[in-house]
């Protein structure tokens, strides 16, 4: 049954994070709670927090998606025994609330994703409530990327002039260039419209026919458009970018871009989300917070984007280069500049091919202007670039905790020792209380080898301290830690990592796992991502691009998993290593991303380091005690990071945390 609840939201005092609380009018325990809610298009989509609290304190919480197309909905079970629930949602709006039993949410779920029924039937009928509650709200409320127009058109508000309140105009003059061909008249005329309906006014245009106007083209008789060859169009502009015939800007869209040009951190640089209109249908480009080596290696940022003038100066670009040309001198010059995201849909543009030699071509021009042959080696891995270790290559330590299962230890050991390419390797093995007399034979071995050293570190299980130990006692710049249930696959691993983290401004670097299957095991971790933290498309193909083809190429992300993670040791050291007080067993590999970010290090993910890993085989599942254990590391995890789970930089909020990523909800 499904039913419209009478609702209202209240202040809550007390808690600065979930200052307000959600009241209905009927019992909402154990039932299922859909919500609609809208904001501002000027704030930041953050995504709102919802947190079910229990007579004895006890709480979970429910990460909803952030309203970017101005509104947003979500559909969760509230657990029993709830009494309250608070929000963390300022600025936001709720404006529908509904209340579905469990046939209404297989209903639902039959209607929107047909194919989830069979398996939500057979939870039910086995009573497995975990996996039947996952199961119902990726059907009801989870939208594949190929859903996009249904999806953008169930969440479109139109413009209130009373809720969509914008500050005080900014006052900013934009130059924009666009290069054109004879046989793109239509397309330039689009684009022309819409730049003439924007609401920004400021702006001046540089349009450039290469060949020629086509027969009869008349241009709108607007001062603000001119034909002036070269930068001399816009002398007078404070920000500059660049579009392409066909590019459709939002009416809002040079506002929303120029406002974040204004106040007392002006940004350097801004770029927003923007639609492709392919011969399928649309399709959304939802871009990451600033990625400086994914917008070299990705050119994710595309259109719209505006650079300010210091910038533009720095770059030493002229119009007659093109976007490309422009985005990558700007990701080699902004440097610490504030760069902004608008995670908003603010352009629609038409699909380009891939122009590989030209990339290349743009990207080499713009290292040589960046300057010193340092300069291009310290990219080179970050842009797919082969380039020599240092000489002599720094030692790098593997630290490997383990506890029997020789026969998993057995096939990572040899891994290292024989299987890697790279040449200066130091494996410290942290042996926490094995028994079994095959890894004793094993040790027997491996202590023939002069590269290995061993601990004994018995007690009970504590991943963080292990690891700890056996850093302190290796003796390499890099060190590694790796899982005993890791297999190589390719020598040049260890070599791809390195190159990664010798980088000043990278800290932990993180590989491409796969499970015994062949399918992806970690590509990344999204802090928010089934609530706390996640592997993103996980059990995907190993091939998959990933969302703008991001899994092609080494790029950022919040989180790495220690299953295999390589960190210089000055930067480890620094943030004092794993938390082995907070994080003993779990969460305590992000926890490190996550302090080393705090630190100005980032993390690395890199597609060239690949390796199986069979995801903790030798530890087993988290049941019973351990479960227990799990929640009570995860609920620290979520206290200490909630700013980063709400809003992880390098995941749009409009994908789904439910799924393993790239989806829509």
């Amino acid at each position: 049954m499904r039913r419209d609840a009478r609702f209202r939201v209240e202040p809550h005092p007390g808690d600065p994070d979930f200052s307000r609380r959600l009241t209905l009018d009927r019992p909402a325990a154990g039932r299922w709670l859909s919500l609609a809610y809208a904001a501002s298009r000027w704030r930041d989509p953050v995504r709102p927090l919802l947190r079910f609290l229990r007579a004895d304190g006890a709480h979970e919480d429910a990460l909803l998606p952030g309203p970017v197309l101005g509104r947003a909905a979500w559909i969760g079970l509230v657990p029993p025994g709830t009494e309250t629930i608070l929000l963390a949602a300022e600025g936001f709006r709720i404006e529908e609330a509904r209340l579905l039993g469990h046939v209404a949410m297989l209903a639902l779920g039959a209607r929107r994703r047909p194919g989830k029924l069979p398996v939500a039937l057979y939870q039910w009928v086995r009573r497995d409530q975990r996996r039947l509650r996952s199961t119902l709200r990726i059907a009801a409320a989870v939208t594949p990327l190929s859903g996009y127009p249904a999806w953008k058109a169930a969440r479109q508000r139109a413009f209130e002039p009373a809720f969509d309140r914008a500050g005080p105009a900014p006052a900013l003059r934009i130059g924009l260039a666009m290069d054109a061909r004879p046989d793109q008249g239509e397309a330039v005329r689009r684009s022309l419209a819409a730049l003439l309906a924007q609401d920004h006014r400021d702006w001046r245009l540089v349009l450039r026919w290469q060949g020629g106007a086509p027969p009869g083209f008349l241009p709108p008789a607007d001062p603000r458009l001119t034909g002036e060859e070269g930068p001399a169009g816009f002398p007078e502009a404070e920000a500059v970018g660049v579009l392409a015939p066909g590019d459709v800007l939002s009416p809002d869209a040079l506002a929303l871009l120029a406002g974040a040009f204004a106040g007392p951190a002006p940004a350097a640089l801004a770029y927003a989300d923007a639609e492709i209109a392919a011969p399928e249908g649309l399709r959304p480009r939802l871009k990451p917070g600033w990625s400086p080596d994914f917008a070299l290696t990705g050119l994710y940022p595309g259109r719209p984007l505006l650079l300010g003038r210091a910038l533009l100066a720095r770059c030493a670009w002229t119009p007659g280069e093109g976007a490309r040309a422009l985005l990558l001198a700007a990701a080699l010059a902004v440097g610490p500049d504030p760069v902004r995201r608008i995670p908003r849909i603010l352009c629609r543009c038409l699909p380009e091919a891939e122009d590989p030699a030209g990339h290349a071509a743009d990207l080499e021009r713009a290292l040589r202007r960046a300057g010193s042959p340092a300069t291009v080696a310290r990219l080179g891995d970050a842009v797919d670039l082969d380039w020599p270790l240092p000489e002599p290559a720094p030692l790098v330590s593997v630290v490997i905790p383990t506890r029997d299962r020789a026969d998993l230890l057995r096939v990572a050991t040899r891994g290292v020792l024989r299987e890697t390419a790279y040449p200066g390797i130091e494996l410290v093995v942290v042996d926490n209380g094995s028994s079994q007399a095959e890894v004793a034979a094993l040790y027997a071995e491996l202590d023939r080898d002069p590269r290995v050293r061993r601990l004994d570190r018995p007690g009970p299980f504590n991943f963080s301290r292990l690891v700890n130990a056996g850093v302190a006692a290796s003796r390499g710049e890099v060190v590694v830690l790796l899982n005993n249930d890791v297999a190589v696959l390719r020598p040049d691993w260890l070599d791809a990592m390195v190159r990664q983290a010798l980088r000043p401004e990278v800290g932990a670097v993180g590989a491409k796992l796969l499970f015994a299957n062949g399918r992806l095991q970690h590509a990344g971790v999204v802090v928010g991502l089934g609530g706390r933290a996640g592997h993103t498309l996980r059990n995907r193909p190993a091939g998959t691009p990933g969302h703008l083809g991001r899994l092609r190429v080494a790029h950022e992300v919040s989180g790495v998993t220690a299953a295999c993670l390589a960190v210089a040791r000055a930067k480890f050291d620094a943030v004092g290593g794993l938390d082995a007080e907070a994080f003993p067993i779990d969460f305590n590999d992000v926890d490190l991303c996550l302090r080393l970010g705090e630190a100005g290090y980032r993390t690395v993910w890199t597609p060239r380091a690949v390796l199986a890993h069979h995801e903790s085989v030798s530890r087993g599942p988290s049941v019973g005690p351990a479960r227990a254990r799990f929640e009570a590391e995860a609920a620290r995890f979520s206290a200490r990071w909630r700013a980063v789970i709400r809003d992880d930089p390098h995941y749009h909020p409009a994908f789904s945390v439910t799924t393993f990523g790239e989806d829509l909800e």
